[in-house]
Formats: structure tokens, C-alpha cells, sequence
């Protein structure tokens, strides 16, 4: 068994903080231990280190490699430019063939939070299972516990037995992310789940499904198989990987795929996706205010903030719903509603080439 760590992409909704050089994943948003730590800390008792791979792009490795000192570096695969999660589980794939021939592989986001690590090991263990048996593509549906805009939904459909205890479901649907209106439809309907990016299956099983539904990027990845451990490595994977199409692995083969398979489950999950998202996980006085990363503050009639200051005292009067984000370089006020347009923030820096910032 396999875990595949996905470590790309830029985490912009989490500017000033996350930068290009340090996204995310590599911050210590939750806890005194950054994401991907935390990650890796919560597969390890599951699978050991030497059968961990971390995909991520050539300006982060070095970092991975420091904060992950248990993860041997050979297993750090680099992506010469970001091609979306069908290109990405490919590579991952076919490195897990070339060391072992076929071996289950966990696929995991790395900048998720989980309140409740000792169940999400006794799903992930059923959903390994479940993908030996069947030999097929399985998922983690996670109950919703509100109508949520963010999110992809999967519909359930049939029962198909069960796994080491857990409920399996045929997926009938996956669902784009809703309107309120659809989101409440299907939190009411008890049949819908978010769609956890979370995925189970052997290695053949996920590139037999890519030569179907992806043949152009399964015929670069078997270009590219075995120049792997060779000197011509790198090259090769360079010269191919720019021109593979970029797609995620859910419009590319879920959504068009027969056997995919669902563990529905709770687990105290968090996606952690924006500055609000982290709001509403945190620990808050009275008032509804929290504070994160060492930082103090002075509440005056203030509610439903979120600060983040570690070198600065932060005083809020009269105002509520707000987040106070401050770092050496910049400064991120923003009504906690409007969290997902700080993106937008980094895309109006990038076109006024204040790269420094970014």
C-alpha cells in the first residue's frame, strides 16, 4: 500500500500569508505543525514513510524535503509544471508500478484538516479493501453538515455490501458545486455527499481508466515509464509533461467511469479552503472571535472576527463578521462572506507585476 500526497498549487486564498514560494501546505495554519505534516503525521500508523510519495512542483521540494525528514527524498516527485490531478495521479502511478509492478494507492490533498484522525484511518483502511476486492475506483463521501456552495457533491446510489464495517455505495452522480437552493436540496435528500478528494485504487486500476477516458495522457505517461530511474529521468519527463492536457481527475475519468465506489463517513473534515473556512474551525471567545498563530488582540463590542497578528497587537471596535490577516509585507481586511475573492487579490498583484508580493 501506497499513499499519494498531492502537493501542488498556489493556496491564493490564503494571501498575505501563502505565498508562491510557500503555499499553503507548507504553513502552519491549523496547528504548530504545517499541512502536509499533519498529513503525513495522520497516514504514517497506516503506511510507513518509505511507501509515501509527495507530487509537488521544483520550488517546493527542497522545503518538502526539510520538513519531512521521515519521507526519504527519492519519493519526492517533482512536476516540471502543474497539469492539473489526472496528470499528477498518472506520474504517481506509474513511479508505484515501476518499484513494485501494482500496489493500492491512497490519493490524498495534502492541506486538509481532520479533527478526528483515528476514524479517518478506519475509513481509509475499509476504502483499501474495498479497492483490493473490486479492483475499482473508490471515494470518500463525506456526510454534509451544511448546504455548502463550495463543494462538489456525489450522489449515492446502490448498496454494494460492505467494507471491513463500512458502508458501501455504487456513485450514481457527481454533482458540480450548487446554488444555495441545490446545496439545501441535496443536504435535505440525505443521498448527497461532498466530494472529499480523497481516492482509493490500485495502480493499474486508475491508468487502465486514464487510457480510456485520457488517452493522449496515457500515452505520454507510458512515454515517459521507462525513462524513470534513469539518467534520462528528468529530460524526458520535462519534454512530455508540458504537453499533456491539464484536467482534473474528476472531469477526466470519475464522472465518465462505471465502477466507482463511495465510503460514506465523518470525520470531523475541513477543506481549510479560505481564511472563513479556518474562522469556523477555530476555537472563539464568547463573541464569536478567534485568534490564530500567537496573535493578541482587543475585542470593544467586536464579533465573529477572525485575527491572525503574531507581531502585532490588533484592536477591533464596533465591527463584526471581519478577518484581520497581518503579515511583515501586507495587510488583509476583508468581510468573512468575501474570503474567496482574496484570490482575487493575488490575480490584481500579478497583473500589476508586484511579484514581491506575491
Amino acid at each position: 500500500m501506497h499513499a499519494v500526497i498531492m502537493a501542488g498549487g498556489k493556496g491564493t486564498r490564503f494571501w498575505p500569508r501563502s505565498r508562491e514560494k510557500k503555499p499553503k501546505h507548507l504553513l502552519d495554519i491549523i496547528s504548530d505543525r504545517t499541512m502536509i505534516q499533519e498529513t503525513v503525521d495522520r497516514i504514517r500508523p497506516l503506511i510507513k514513510p518509505r511507501n509515501i510519495l509527495i507530487v509537488t512542483g521544483k520550488k517546493h521540494a527542497r522545503e518538502l524535503i526539510r520538513q519531512l525528514p521521515e519521507v526519504p527524498a527519492k519519493n519526492i516527485i517533482i512536476e516540471p509544471v502543474g497539469r492539473n490531478t489526472a496528470a499528477c495521479i498518472g506520474l504517481a502511478a506509474i513511479h508505484i508500478q515501476k518499484k513494485v509492478k501494482d500496489d493500492v494507492m491512497v490519493v490524498l490533498p495534502s492541506d486538509h484538516g481532520i479533527a478526528d484522525p483515528d476514524r479517518y484511518r478506519s475509513v481509509i483502511a475499509a476504502a483499501v479493501l474495498a479497492a483490493e476486492r473490486e479492483s475499482a475506483l473508490v471515494t470518500i463521501g463525506l456526510t454534509p453538515t451544511s448546504p455548502h456552495t463550495g463543494f462538489g457533491y456525489m450522489e449515492g446510489g446502490a448498496s454494494a455490501g460492505k467494507a471491513a464495517g463500512e458502508k458501501l455505495l455504487r456513485v450514481k452522480a457527481f454533482r458540480e458545486k450548487p446554488d444555495l437552493e441545490q446545496a439545501r436540496l441535496f443536504l435535505q435528500s440525505g443521498n448527497f455527499f461532498w466530494n472529499s478528494g480523497m481516492f482509493v485504487w490500485k495502480a493499474s486500476a486508475i491508468l487502465r481508466e486514464i487510457e480510456k477516458f485520457l488517452p493522449d495522457l496515457h500515452s505520454g505517461l507510458m512515454a515517459i515509464r521507462p525513462s524513470l530511474g534513469t539518467s534520462s529521468e528528468a529530460r524526458t519527463v520535462s519534454n512530455i509533461y508540458k504537453n499533456l492536457a491539464s484536467v482534473s481527475i474528476d472531469h477526466g475519468v470519475m464522472e465518465k467511469a462505471k465502477d466507482v465506489f463511495m465510503i460514506p463517513a465523518s470525520f470531523g473534515w475541513s477543506d481549510a479552503g479560505s481564511w472563513d473556512t479556518l474562522w469556523e474551525i477555530s476555537p472563539k471567545d464568547q463573541k464569536g472571535n478567534a485568534l490564530a498563530g500567537g496573535s493578541q488582540a482587543i475585542f470593544e463590542q467586536a464579533e465573529n472576527t477572525f485575527v491572525y497578528s503574531p507581531d502585532k497587537l490588533v484592536a477591533l471596535i464596533g465591527i463584526k463578521d471581519v478577518l484581520v490577516v497581518e503579515t511583515k509585507d501586507a495587510l488583509l481586511v476583508c468581510k468573512r462572506e468575501r474570503s474567496q475573492d482574496v484570490k482575487k487579490i493575488v490575480d490584481a498583484l500579478e497583473a500589476e507585476g508586484k511579484h514581491q508580493l506575491l
